[in-house]
């Protein structure tokens, strides 16, 4: 399918160049941050902890966090966190002109920055949707476009460009995804508003929090779509924890190779995000999505085996296939389905699912390499991505995913609460 961006609203160009931008400055930091870390320690349980500490806010504040974004102006919070990361990104940049740099320096401000890409990240989830009016396929090609772009930026130019920056001092990388974080501000507080969701009266913070957990819980379908990116953390941070490591004692890759190697996986996941919708027409977007899981898991289990840098960086273009296309799939159903006044809280809910499994694989990842070898953790990962495939296959099969859609097309015209309040029974009903 040829995508039209004439069809897309002239606000979608602006949001697409805003977090274009912010993808670029975080490829530049994907690659030169584990480098970063390997010039203050050689421990994997250290490197672990710099890993891990950009997902906590996702365990700590994931669903209390989209609860936020349903009351709030969606385009003023992800401005608002963009600017506060750009301020945030400054600081271990500072520490490294000083010389005071340290890995427990770099994992605070991991962590500010993950709660900062919580707010914006489920803002922008909720936001789209608003935008596009809901409508599927503006929604799927809007996706493949933001998804492509973020592949483009964070794992093809800005992993060589991240790794070329750090040969030119340890501040630069970070200085560069600060002006990132900016521009990407300034460009979001130019978007047009969107009315702001209902407020919900008589009812708390975190009863509106549970709300939106117990609706993803009680959707085999949301379940399942959310289970896929919650089990693939587990493997993919596990595999990312040792990853420079594996490159650079196994393989032989020195640092401007380790970011051509993720440039490899970027590739792939431009492609990826690019036959999506193709995927989905020809095999329903059901099968499409266990397809794609599988393809993940057969390439992280290559990426295990290659003796050479060819074969790893094969492998992991394969994998970032995979993963593109599922992140175009995956996120656009949720978003045609889940009604407006809950969209933030689904978002969150799912997110936090797949965020919360984050740092059991990244210490999962450390702790095989320190106890057994340094390819271990690529092993596990692999195991563990075949087996989510054939666990959730049948909670996001073709006839559930069209289900939901017809029902979602007939509750259309309906308010939105009752909308939810039959959606949800309908989750409980299969669940009996």
């Amino acid at each position: 399918m040829t995508l039209d961006i004439r069809k897309l609203p002239t606000g979608f160009g602006r949001l697409w160049t805003a977090q274009t931008i912010s993808s670029l400055g975080d490829g530049v930091t994907h690659a030169a941050l584990p480098l970063l870390a390997l010039t203050l320690t050689r421990n994997p349980m250290a490197l672990a902890v710099v890993t891990a500490a950009g997902t906590l806010p996702w365990l700590l504040f994931g669903v209390l966090g989209g609860a936020l974004v349903d009351r709030w102006d969606r385009r003023r919070t992800m401005w608002a966190a963009d600017a506060a990361r750009a301020v945030l990104i400054g600081i271990p940049a500072a520490a490294a002109v000083l010389d005071v740099l340290s890995i427990p320096l770099l994992a605070a401000v991991a962590f500010l920055l993950g709660l900062g890409g919580l707010f914006f990240d489920t803002a922008a989830t909720a936001y789209l949707p608003d935008l596009l009016r809901r409508d599927p396929a503006l929604l799927e090609s809007a996706n493949a476009r933001l998804r492509g772009a973020q592949t483009a930026m964070s794992g093809f130019a800005g992993p060589p460009a991240g790794s070329a920056l750090l040969a030119l001092g340890r501040a630069f990388p970070l200085l560069a995804d600060a002006v990132s974080f900016m521009l990407s501000a300034l460009l979001v507080r130019t978007l047009p508003a969107m009315p702001r969701p209902v407020p919900e009266t008589g009812e708390s913070l975190l009863r509106q929090a549970r709300a939106g957990a117990s609706y993803v819980f009680r959707d085999r379908l949301l379940l399942g779509l959310a289970l896929r990116p919650a089990v693939g953390n587990v493997a993919f941070l596990a595999v990312e924890t040792v990853l420079a490591l594996f490159a650079h004692d196994r393989l032989g890759i020195d640092t401007y190779g380790f970011g051509l190697l993720l440039t490899a996986e970027a590739t792939g996941g431009l492609l990826g995000a690019g036959i999506a919708s193709h995927l989905g027409r020809r095999l329903g977007t059901g099968t499409a999505l266990t397809c794609t899981a599988a393809v993940e898991g057969l390439a992280i289990l290559g990426l295990a085996a290659a003796p050479n840098p060819y074969m790893a960086g094969l492998s992991l273009a394969l994998c970032g296939a995979g993963m593109g296309a599922t992140m175009v799939l995956g996120p656009s159903l949720r978003q045609a389905i889940v009604p407006a006044h809950l969209m933030g809280r689904v978002a969150s809910a799912s997110r936090m699912l797949a965020m919360c499994a984050a740092p059991v694989g990244a210490f999962l990842g450390g702790w095989l390499a320190t106890t057994y070898d340094i390819r271990t953790p690529l092993y596990a990962a692999a195991v563990l991505l075949l087996a989510m495939t054939a666990v959730t296959a049948s909670m996001t099969s073709n006839r559930r995913v069209e289900a939901a859609r017809r029902a979602a097309a007939t509750s259309a015209g309906a308010p939105d609460r009752q909308a939810s309040a039959d959606h949800a029974e309908e989750g409980v009903r299969d669940l009996l």
